[in-house]
C-alpha cells in the first residue's frame, strides 16, 4: 500500500496484519480521489473508520489542510500513528482512538465541521446511512461536503439521505464506492 499522488506520492504505508482491517487498494483509492478531486485547496477531512490511515494521508497529500483519523482498534491506531510519522507532517492529522459514534459526539462538542468524509466501515458492521443521518443532525457537514462511502457492492445506499444527494456510484470487484454531496445551503 502506498500514497498514490500528491506531496507524499510513492511513500509506502504500513497496514495492519490479519482480518481486522481491509485497506483500500491503490486502484480504488486513485479512482475515488479522481471522482472527488483529484486535488484540493484546503478543507478538513474525516476518516471515520481509518484502519491504517491511508485515505486520510492520501487526502492530505493531495491538499487537504487537516485530516481526523478515527479508529477504535489499538493496533490499527498504532499503525495510523506510524504512517502519519512517514509523512513528516504530523500536525496535519488528528488521530482519535475511539468508537465512531462516540467520535462524532466528540467532534460536535469540539465544533469540527468537514468538507470531506470517508466512510469505510468493516463490511459486517455497516451502518452508513445511520451515521450519515447523525452527522447531518450534529451539523458536522459543511455545505457541498463530499462523502465517500466504501462498502460491499451488495449494499445499495439511497439516492438521498436528508440533504445528501448521491452524485456517483461505482463498483470495483466486491466493493462499491458511493459519493454524496451535501446540498444544504446552511
Amino acid at each position: 500500500m502506498r500514497v498514490v499522488s500528491g506531496d507524499y506520492r510513492g511513500r509506502r504505508l504500513k497496514s495492519l496484519e490479519g482480518e481486522n482491517t481491509r485497506p483500500t487498494t491503490d486502484k480504488v483509492k486513485e479512482s475515488m480521489f479522481n471522482m472527488i478531486g483529484p486535488y484540493f485547496d484546503g478543507g478538513i477531512a474525516l476518516d471515520l473508520f481509518s484502519g491504517s490511515g491511508g485515505l486520510a494521508i492520501e487526502a492530505v497529500s493531495r491538499g487537504v489542510e487537516l485530516a481526523v483519523c478515527v479508529e477504535r482498534n489499538f493496533q490499527a491506531m498504532k499503525i495510523i500513528k506510524e504512517n502519519i510519522e512517514i509523512t513528516k507532517d504530523a500536525e496535519r492529522f488528528l488521530p482519535l482512538k475511539m468508537d465512531a459514534d462516540k467520535a462524532l459526539g466528540w467532534l460536535q462538542a469540539e465544533n469540527y465541521t468537514f468538507d470531506y468524509v470517508f466512510l469505510d466501515p468493516p463490511y459486517a458492521q455497516q451502518k452508513i446511512e445511520k451515521q450519515l443521518i447523525m452527522m447531518l443532525q450534529m451539523n458536522l457537514l459543511n455545505p457541498n461536503c463530499k462523502i465517500i462511502c466504501e462498502a460491499d457492492k451488495e449494499l445499495v445506499l439511497p439516492e438521498t439521505i436528508g440533504t445528501l444527494v448521491q452524485i456517483r456510484r461505482q463498483t470495483y470487484g466486491i466493493t462499491a464506492v458511493t459519493i454524496y454531496r451535501n446540498e444544504d445551503e446552511a
